[in-house]
C-alpha cells in the first residue's frame, strides 16, 4: 500500500537556510531566525543554527554586539532577542531641548526589556496641519522604513496634553515619621518611610515615586530628589515653577553664548544718539527695553501734527536664529513673573545689560517713527536700525508727577522739551483711542508685596496712572505699525490675535444680563463697544463688579498665530507684538520679520522659521498660558500662607463664581481667593441656576449670585496647595423658589444652626 505523502507545514515558520561551514550568516540572517524561532534563547542556541565553531565565534560574537550596540536586538541575562517595534500609531514624547528646526521624540510608553529606546525623527511639512515643538506630547503615524535596522519617522496626527509631574510634594515630619503634603490640590497624603527619606527634611520641596505596599495597596512615597524649601529660601514660586515644568536654569552653552557677545556698533545703523528718547517704567525695574520720544510735526500740511517715536531694544542682533540663545528663548517662550523671582526668557548679560536702554549709555534698537494727526490718528510711519543713548530714565510716578505740575531734579529740565511734547501726543491719542473704542474692562491687579524673607508684608491696588496709559497707547500704536508694515511687505508674521466671544457664551452673558434687567441686543455679532454700553449700564445700576466679571468671562483667549482674525479686545483689525523682545519670543520674530522685509540686516526671519510660524504660535501661545498659571498659583500660595495665621477671622468678600458645588470667594481685602461648599450654605437645598449665575434655595428662595458681597469666616487654608475653605455668615437675598423642578419633599438633608449640617 503506497504511503500518503507527507502534509506540508504552511502555518509554522520557515527554518533559517544554513550557511555554509565556516560561513559568517548575514544580519538579515540573524535577524530572521531571532523573528521566527521560539526555540532560540540566547548565543549558544543562534551558533548552533548556524554551525558557528572554530574561528568564526569571535566575528560572530562582535557581529551580535553591533546589532546590539544598534539597539536592534537586546539581551537580558541570558536570552537574546528581536527588540520590540513601534507600532504604526503611538504616543511619542519630544524631549523640552530638541531642535525645533529638526524635532526628534521617544516612546512614552517603552519597556527597558525591549532594549534601548527608538529615537524617532518627527516631520513636519510645510502645509501640516498639526505642528508640535519641543516638550510637547504627540499622538503620530510611524514609519519604519525598509532597511533592517529600522530608521524610525514619525507624521503627527494630534498634539496631546502632557500630564504634569504627578507626584512633588512637601515633606512634614511628625510622630509617625514623616508624610508627604502633594502639590496637587486633588492628590492625597501619602506617608514616606524613613529610610525612604533620603536627604530631605521638613518642609522641603522635593520629588516621589510612588510605590504600593501591602495586601490593602496602600501607596508609600519615596523621595528621589530634594528641590529646595521654600520656606527657608523664601522662593515659594519653587513649587510652580518644577510642577509645570518651568525651564529656569540657563544651560551652560547659552550662558557662554551670552557672555561673548558684543555691544553692537553703528555699523548698519542710522546714529539717533541726540534724539533725547526717555524709558518710564516701574520704579523697581530692572531692564527698560523702550524708550519714547514726541514732537510737534513742522509739517504745515499737519498743522497740530505730532511725530511720535518708539525705540524698541534691538534683541535679534545677540539672538540670532538657530543659537543656544535662540533655542533656549523658544523653549521658555516668554518670561514669568512672580512676587519672589523673575525667570527670564533670556539671561541677564542680554536682559539686563546689552538689551537694557540704559541713560547715558549707546544701545541698538529697532524704532518706529509715527506721524499722527491733531485727533491721533496715524498717517504714515516708518522703521529704522539705530544706534541711540537714552536721556533719562524715569519712574510711572515721577513722569505722572511731571504731568501734574510736580517737577523734581530730574524731571524739571525735562518738562518742556520732553515731557509736555509726550503729554501733548498722548492727549491726542487717546481721541483715536476713543472713536475706537476698545473694550473698557478696567479691572484692579493686586500686587504682593514680600519681606526680606520672602513673607507677604503687604496686598497692594498700585494706583493707575495716565503715564501708564500713555505709554501703552505708544506700545499699541507700534505694534499695529509693525503688523502693517509686515502685511504690505508680504512677509510672514506672528499677529497677536483675539477672536470675538463665542454664540454660546454670548447666550450666558444674555441669559445673565437679563436676571439684572440690561439690555443687550440679540445678535451674534458684536463689538467691544457692545460691551462697553453693558459696562455704562451696570456703573449706573451699581452692579459693575457682578457684570465685569461676567463680560471677562466672556472672552476668548488671546493667542499667537500666523492667520489674521483680529483682536477684539483692542477692536484693532490688525495686531502683532513689537515692543517687548526681550521677554516674549513673539516680539522677537516680529523683530526678524521687520528686519528681513526691510533689508535691515542678515539676522532677519529665516525661509525656515518662516514656515513654522503655526507651529512657533502654538508654542509660546501654551507657554505664555504655562506662565498665567504659575503666576496665579503662586499668589494663590502665598496668600493662603499670609492667611493661615488668621484662622477663625471674618473677612468681607464677594461671590466670584457659582458652581453646583458651591460659591468661590474672593476677600476684598487681599485679594485672595476660596471656597464655600454648597452643603454649608444654610438651612435649605440650593441649586444651581447657570442662566442667573446664582444658588437659589429650593424652599426658601434665598439667592446667592455671582458680584453680591457676602461677609465669611476663614476655616481652613493650606499654604501649600493655595486653597482657603470659608464659611458664609451673610444672609441671602430673598426671592422666588427656582422653577422648572419640583421641590424634594421629606428631611433627607437636615441643618442645625446656620452652615452646619445635624449628624
Amino acid at each position: 500500500m503506497a504511503k500518503s505523502p507527507k502534509p506540508k507545514n504552511t502555518s509554522g515558520p520557515k527554518r533559517p537556510r544554513k550557511v555554509a561551514a565556516y560561513e559568517l550568516p548575514t544580519r538579515e540572517q540573524l535577524l530572521e531566525a531571532l523573528a521566527q524561532q521560539d526555540d532560540i534563547k540566547g548565543k549558544r542556541d543562534l551558533a548552533k543554527v548556524f554551525g558557528i565553531r572554530g574561528d568564526m565565534r569571535r566575528p560572530f560574537k562582535a557581529m551580535l554586539a553591533e546589532l546590539e550596540g544598534d539597539g536592534i536586538i537586546t539581551r537580558t541575562r541570558k536570552s537574546l532577542r528581536r527588540t520590540a517595534a513601534l507600532p504604526h500609531v503611538t504616543v511619542l514624547d519630544i524631549p523640552a531641548d530638541a531642535d525645533p528646526d529638526a524635532l526628534h521624540a521617544f516612546p512614552a510608553q517603552w519597556d527597558l526589556e525591549d532594549g534601548e529606546m527608538p529615537r524617532v525623527a518627527v516631520l513636519v511639512g510645510k502645509d501640516a496641519r498639526v505642528v508640535p515643538a519641543p516638550g510637547d506630547r504627540i499622538l503620530a503615524r510611524i514609519d519604519a522604513g525598509d532597511d533592517v535596522v529600522p530608521t524610525y519617522t514619525a507624521k503627527p496626527m494630534k498634539v496631546l496634553d502632557k500630564p504634569r509631574r504627578s507626584h512633588i510634594g512637601i515633606v512634614r515630619m511628625d510622630n509617625e515619621g514623616a508624610r508627604l503634603i502633594p502639590v496637587d490640590r486633588k492628590q492625597k497624603e501619602m506617608r514616606i518611610p524613613l529610610g525612604d527619606l533620603g536627604d530631605a527634611r521638613d518642609g522641603d520641596l522635593v520629588e516621589v515615586e510612588v510605590k504600593l505596599s501591602g495586601r490593602l495597596m496602600i501607596p508609600r512615597a519615596r523621595v528621589t530628589g530634594v528641590i529646595g524649601n521654600p520656606a527657608s529660601e523664601g522662593a515659594i514660586s519653587l513649587i510652580a515653577i518644577h510642577n509645570l515644568e518651568i525651564p529656569h536654569k540657563f544651560p551652560t552653552s547659552v550662558l557662554r553664548e551670552a557672555e561673548e557677545a558684543r555691544e553692537a556698533t553703528l555699523k548698519g545703523r542710522e546714529d539717533w544718539r541726540d534724539l533725547p528718547l526717555v524709558t518710564i517704567d516701574p520704579p523697581d525695574a530692572k531692564d527698560h527695553d523702550d524708550a519714547v520720544h514726541a514732537a510737534p510735526d513742522p509739517d504745515e500740511k499737519n498743522e497740530g501734527g505730532h511725530i511720535v517715536t518708539v525705540a524698541i531694544a534691538d534683541v535679534a542682533a545677540y539672538v540670532r536664529p538657530g543659537t543656544a540663545l535662540d533655542r533656549e528663548a523658544y523653549l521658555r517662550g516668554n518670561s514669568v513673573y512672580f512676587p519672589d523671582r523673575v525667570v527670564p526668557m533670556l539671561p541677564e548679560r542680554i536682559s539686563n545689560e546689552l538689551c537694557s536702554l540704559k541713560q547715558g549709555e549707546a544701545r541698538a534698537a529697532l524704532a518706529v517713527r509715527m506721524v499722527l494727526d491733531r485727533n491721533g490718528h496715524k498717517i504714515d510711519h516708518s522703521f529704522h536700525r539705530i544706534l541711540m543713548r537714552s536721556a533719562a530714565k524715569l519712574s510711572y510716578q515721577q513722569a505722572q508727577a511731571a504731568f501734574d505740575g510736580n517737577t523734581d531734579d530730574t524731571t524739571g529740565p525735562l518738562l518742556e522739551p520732553i515731557l509736555r511734547p509726550l503729554w501733548n501726543a498722548y492727549v491726542a491719542m487717546t481721541k483715536a483711542r476713543d472713536r475706537r473704542a476698545p473694550l473698557d474692562l478696567d479691572l484692579p491687579e493686586r500686587k504682593i508685596v514680600l519681606d526680606d524673607k520672602g513673607m507677604v508684608a503687604d496686598i497692594r491696588i498700585p494706583e493707575r496712572l495716565e503715564a501708564h496709559r500713555l505709554i501703552e497707547e505708544m506700545m499699541i500704536a507700534a505694534n499695529v505699525a509693525a503688523a502693517e508694515t509686515l502685511e504690505r511687505k508680504s512677509t510672514e508674521l506672528l499677529y497677536r490675535v483675539h477672536d470675538e466671544p463665542s454664540s454660546e457664551k454670548l447666550q450666558s452673558l444674555r441669559d445673565f444680563l437679563g436676571s439684572l434687567d440690561i439690555a443687550v441686543k440679540k445678535s451674534d455679532s458684536v463689538r467691544a463697544a457692545d460691551f462697553n454700553g453693558i459696562l455704562a449700564q451696570a456703573r449706573k445700576a451699581g452692579n459693575v463688579e457682578q457684570v465685569s466679571e461676567m463680560v471677562l468671562r466672556s472672552q476668548a483667549q488671546a493667542e499667537y498665530a500666523p492667520e489674521n482674525y483680529g483682536h477684539f479686545g483692542l477692536n484693532l483689525d490688525r495686531y502683532a507684538h513689537f515692543t517687548s523682545p526681550i521677554r516674549r519670543y513673539a516680539d522677537l520674530i516680529v523683530h526678524r520679520g521687520l528686519i528681513r522685509a526691510l533689508g535691515l540686516g542678515d539676522d532677519g526671519l529665516t525661509d525656515q522659521e518662516a514656515t513654522k510660524l503655526s507651529g512657533i504660535g502654538q508654542h509660546i501661545s501654551a507657554t505664555e498660558r504655562r506662565a498665567m498659571l504659575a503666576e496665579r498659583e503662586t499668589s494663590d500660595r502665598l496668600l493662603a500662607q499670609f492667611l493661615a495665621q488668621r484662622i477663625g477671622a471674618r473677612f468681607e468678600g464677594r461671590i466670584s463664581g457659582v458652581t453646583r458645588s458651591g460659591l468661590f470667594i474672593r476677600l476684598l481685602e487681599t485679594g485672595a481667593d476660596g471656597f464655600i461648599p454648597a452643603s454649608t450654605l444654610g438651612h435649605d437645598y440650593y441649586r444651581f441656576v447657570e442662566e442667573r449665575q446664582a444658588m437659589i434655595g429650593e424652599r426658601s428662595g434665598e439667592t446667592f449670585t455671582l458680584g453680591d458681597r457676602v461677609t465669611v469666616r476663614l476655616l481652613e487654608a493650606a499654604p501649600v496647595a493655595g486653597t482657603l475653605r470659608f464659611e458664609l455668615l451673610s444672609e441671602g437675598v430673598r426671592g422666588n423658589p427656582p422653577t422648572g423642578r419640583p421641590l424634594r419633599k421629606g428631611p433627607s438633608r437636615s441643618f442645625g444652626p446656620k452652615g452646619r449640617r445635624k449628624r
